[in-house]
This record gives C-alpha cells, structure tokens and sequence, in this order.
C-alpha cells in the first residue's frame, strides 16, 4: 500500500467514492465542480464545518478532473492536488496511488554515508525533458559510480519549463515531466539500479504565479516576514498548525507514494519559525515515525544560516533532525582557491594568491563550515553560523558546482579553472569524507551551460528579466548596455534549449577523460573509503579531525569511525613542494599503491591520500591516486 493518508485533497476510498476537502476560512460557500472522465461537469455544493474545512464525499471514477468553485465564480485547483494535468491553471485530477504496482516494492534504502550524488533537472536532463526519458539514462550514472541523484524541485510549477523553485501545487509532479505513474516509474527504474533517490522540496514561499492559496486561505502566510522569493509561509502564528501538518504531510507523502529516500529542504533559512521545535525537526521526526521505521529515509537542508544545532547527532551517531547540509562553505572556498573570483559573497573568502582561500577550503575539509560565528565581511560584518567542528564529514554534502553556483551567473556557465588544479580538486571532493556531490554532466565536463530560465506570463516574465539584468550591472564584465545584453533572456525558449545535456560528448575528447577520471575516482571511494565510514562516527575533541594550509598547499586528516586515519594532501600552488608522509601508512599515487614513509615530491596539482590503520589495506581494484 503506497497511498498516504492526508486531512485535505482527493482521497480516494473504498467502493468508488472520493473524499474531497479544503481548508478556506475566509469563505462560506465553496462548490466542488466534477466531471468524470469523458462526462460533462456537475456542480456540488461542499458542507462547511466552522473551522473553515469545506468536504463532500461523491462516487468519482479515477481521472476524474475537478476544481474548486468559490461564490464569486472564481475556479481554483485544489492545493493538495496529486495531479494537474493541463498545468497549474488547468483542473486537478483523481488519482489512486495503490494503482501502481511497483516491482521493486521491497527496496530498503542505503546508508547514508554512501551517497554519492547526481543533481539533475528533469527539462534539461535529455533531449524529452520527461521522468521516462531521464529513466534511460539512469544506467549511465549508475555505471559512472553515483549511488543516488536528486532531483531538483519536480512539483507543479507556471508554465512548461522552469527550475521548479516556483512551485505552487506541492503534491502534484509537473506535467510537462509525465504523470504520477511515470515519476514513479523513474523511482523504480533508478531502485533496480540500486540508486537511491533525493527530492528538492520548497517549503519557504509559493512562486508568483499560480498559487491558490492567497484566495483560499491567506492565514499560509506571514504577516510580519516576507523573503527574497515571496511571502513567508506561516509556521509559528496563528493557524500556523495547520500550516506545518499541509507540508509535514507533503514531506512524508513524496516518500510513502513514490518510495524516494529522502528530501532536500530548499533555503530552510527562509523558513521563519520561532516554536519551540522548528518546523524541520518536525518534518524529520514525522519520516523517521513514518517510512523512516521500516527503510532508510534521510532528510538534507539548505542553510545559509549555518546552523549546527539542525545536524546535530544522538550518542549513537544518528542524526537527531538532518542527516546532512549542502555546504556552500565548502563550494566558495574552493571557487576561490580556483578561479580567484572575489564579487559577491566570494569576498569572504578571500582571493589574490590564495592562502586564506587555501586554509578556508582545509577547514571546510576537516571540520565542515568555515563561517563558524565569524563576522561576514558580505554580509556587513554581521557573524554567520554555528560551531561545526564535533560533526561528521558526512553531516556535509561538499560540491563543486550545482544548479545554483551555475545558473546564478550571468550566463549561467560552469566551472573552469587550470586543469591540473581542477583534477586536484576533484580528489578533494570525492576522496574526503564529505557525501560528494556532482552537477549533471559535470563527470564529464559537459560543454552545455545552465542558465536561469522560466516560463511566466508576459508581464511577470518581463519583470524577472529587467530584475535578472538589474542583478548583474555591478558584477565584472556586465557594467553597460551592450554586455548585459549578453545575458540570456529567462523567458526565452532557447535559453531553455541551450542547458540540455549533450549525451553524445561523454565519448569525445576532453569529455571521456573527465568521465574517466571521475569513474576512477569513484571505484577508489567505493572501495577505500565508503567501507571506513560505516558505523557511528567518532564524536567530539576525540573526532581527529585536522586541517591546514600553507602557500596553497592543503593537508587534512580524518579519524574514521572504522579507527583508521586518513589524510589528504592537495598542491594548489605554482612550485613543487616536498611532504613526510608518516611512516606505516598505505599512500595511493596517481598509478600506484605503496606503503611508505619517505619525503613525497608534490608537482603543482599533485593530491596524494594516505591510511593508517592497524588491520591490512584490501587490494585496490584499479589503480590509485
């Protein structure tokens, strides 16, 4: 049984029939407009209780489309819609989850300290742009050596194509991506695979347009707090309860309904809640009672805020409320050590000839955030997060670009840097400790850029392209006319087009020694590093956890749940450098794999990962770095 049980919606039930119901105060009469498949419309006057629920229960066929008819005339979706299928301004539809029969019904999850992370947009992903499409690729990223991809925002957002931050229906799957029935297809095929499944889910605003629920109920909302996006959702006023059970609910429906393993809460910084328990600990307390009891289910944040307290973990190592934080820390100390770019909030992070950035990038190695209750230079000298160092690597989700550290620039390119610097830093990332994580297409250096593309109608899609080019006439290169120009119009449909992937150069030059390289990467985590982190992590001044750096030069080391110690040296620098690398230890080289305790000659670009451990090494199933 794969239906979740909501107080609001389409629930289906026994013998045919269909429980409608609506939560809107602020109206007394609310009719639910019906028509079965194929059949005309009917209206149905719904019964409302005083506190604001409207209900009817009706025998309806599955696929039947209806909306919500309020007394002035107007017609809304249902907010809790499972499906919309002519978009957001269209009619919901009936479905019945139970329907689908999932072959792989049993899958138990992974730990999660094998995560080994594949972000992909859906539009974008393959040349469809559908779940059924993106399905095929799916071995691909398998063989690559990812355990899991997420995916970003899938819920119903205006218009065909989009990011999927401005959603609106939060429960039902955006059409121009498939049904119900083929995301779960997607879920299913990406099981048998043994991938796991991530979800990024908006719970900080609704998008401009298409929200129903400022008519229907606008005690969503906060009054007295707005946010970069919208109005602040309302998670600690009055009505607020009902607030925090619609999206505690949509948490454990995606994960009971489509059997995904886990969420991504977007911007939870935007989630302006002062109870005693915030609204994310909740949500995470809601998946652990619910599918958390049977499977494994992890929850990943996003926070600016840097707030330690949310990672926290039990004497046993498991996370009390997220089991991990996309840590931008990480990605802007290393975008700085790379590119020397200082706009923006780069600026903490220090520039010129790199050694602030290099020592930024070894204490988000060795202890996970570098703003620790530091001033921020960005953001007025105000302090900026918690103290990180008693957490695990691997309450930290590390990158080297997303959809955001892409697509938030100008033109929405990638990564570039020196090769040799670029190839040291992807040792970094995915032979720490950290859950690594990977933009689509960047395990093979993808050519294809990913701007910031919507699809509004015109006069909003006008705005956001005047506030898109007002963004970026300070940044460097963008200061006149003419070169802001050269920024790609959201609105457009060639912007769109210009992000899909390009399958076909992951067997071409530079692209298939990247993808290469990337495998190789991958084969040694899984072989060398993933067993070590299995079991409670060490806790405390007792963690080993050390980083440093030194005229670009970055040794870090980790003491793993396991006993071992493994350490990480990166040469950032322009000159050779030479390093002791303690005596007993098995090193991998780029080819080799030895037990040394020489001087080691680092050429810029060099990476070296070294394990101490009182048991013998296993044998390397490819060659080492």
């Amino acid at each position: 049984m794969s239906r979740h049980l909501m107080p609001f919606g389409a629930t289906v039930l026994d013998g045919g029939h269909t429980f409608f119901r609506l939560w809107a105060p602020q109206h007394e009469h609310v009719a639910l407009a019906l028509a079965p498949p194929g059949g005309a419309e009917q209206q149905h006057a719904m019964t409302r209780s005083a506190s604001g629920w409207h209900q009817l229960v009706r025998d309806t066929p599955v696929a039947s489309r209806y909306t919500f008819l309020l007394a002035d005339g107007r017609r809304l979706a249902d907010p809790a819609s499972r499906s919309n299928p002519d978009g957001v301004h269209g009619t919901s539809e009936v479905i019945d989850p139970a329907r689908y029969r999932w072959r792989h019904a049993a899958w138990p999850g992974r730990p999660w300290h094998e995560a080994v992370i594949c972000e992909v947009h859906v539009g974008t992903f393959t040349e469809a742009g559908t779940f059924a499409a993106a399905a095929e690729r799916l071995p691909d990223l398998a063989a690559t050596g990812f355990s899991a991809v997420e995916l970003m925002p899938v819920a119903a957002f205006a218009g065909e194509r989009g990011w999927g931050y401005d959603g609106v229906l939060p429960f039902a799957p955006h059409a121009a991506y498939g049904t119900p029935d083929d995301f779960r297809a997607f879920v299913d095929a990406a099981h048998a695979l043994g991938l796991m499944v991530f979800l990024d889910v908006v719970y900080n605003h609704f998008g401009p347009e298409g929200s129903v629920l400022h008519t229907l109920a606008p005690e969503f909302f906060q009054r007295d707090h707005t946010t970069p996006w919208g109005a602040a959702l309302n998670f600690d006023a009055a009505e607020s309860a009902l607030v925090r059970d619609f999206f505690r609910h949509n948490a454990v429906y995606w994960i009971e309904e489509f059997q995904l393993d886990g969420l991504r809460l977007d911007a939870v910084h935007g989630m302006v809640d002062r109870s005693a328990t915030h609204v994310v600990c909740e949500i995470a307390q809601a998946l652990a009672d619910g599918p958390g009891r049977t499977r494994q289910v992890h929850l990943m944040i996003e926070n600016d805020a840097n707030q330690a307290g949310l990672l926290a973990r039990d004497h046993d190592g498991r996370p009390r409320c997220a089991s991990a934080q996309w840590n931008d820390d990480f990605h802007h100390a290393a975008h700085v050590l790379l590119t020397g770019e200082t706009q923006g909030y780069y600026v903490d992070f220090d520039a010129g000839d790199g050694p602030d950035a290099a020592r930024h990038l070894a204490r988000a190695l060795a202890e996970g955030f570098v703003y620790q209750g530091e001033a921020s230079t960005h953001r007025g000298g105000v302090p900026r997060g918690e103290p990180s160092g008693h957490l695990p690597p691997t309450a930290f989700v590390a990158f080297l670009q997303n959809h955001d550290q892409i697509g938030n620039r100008a033109l929405g390119d990638r990564l570039s840097a020196p090769p040799h610097a670029l190839e040291a830093m992807y040792v970094c990332l995915l032979l720490s400790p950290h859950i690594p994580m990977l933009f689509m297409g960047e395990e093979f250096a993808a050519s294809t850029p990913f701007p910031y593309f919507c699809d509004f109608r015109a006069e909003l899609a006008a705005a956001v392209s005047a506030g898109r080019r007002a963004e970026f006439a300070q940044a460097p290169g963008f200061g006149d006319e003419a070169a802001c120009e050269r920024i790609p119009e959201p609105g457009a449909r060639a912007t769109f087009d210009r992000a899909r992937l390009r399958w076909s150069e992951r067997g071409a030059p530079p692209h298939a020694q990247r993808l290469a390289f990337v495998h190789e990467l991958l084969v040694l985590r899984r072989r060398h590093l993933i067993p070590r982190l299995a079991g409670a992590p060490v806790g405390g001044a007792d963690r080993g956890s050390r980083g440093d750096a030194e005229d670009r030069f970055v040794r870090v080391s980790w003491r793993l749940p396991d006993g071992s110690l493994w350490r990480l040296f990166a040469n950032f620098g322009d000159s050779p450098r030479a390093e002791l690398v303690s005596r007993g230890t098995t090193v991998y080289e780029r080819g080799t794999l030895r037990r040394t305790d020489e001087l080691i000659a680092f050429a810029p670009g060099a990476t070296l990962v070294s394990i101490a451990t009182e048991t013998p090494d296993p044998a390397p199933t490819q060659k080492g770095l």
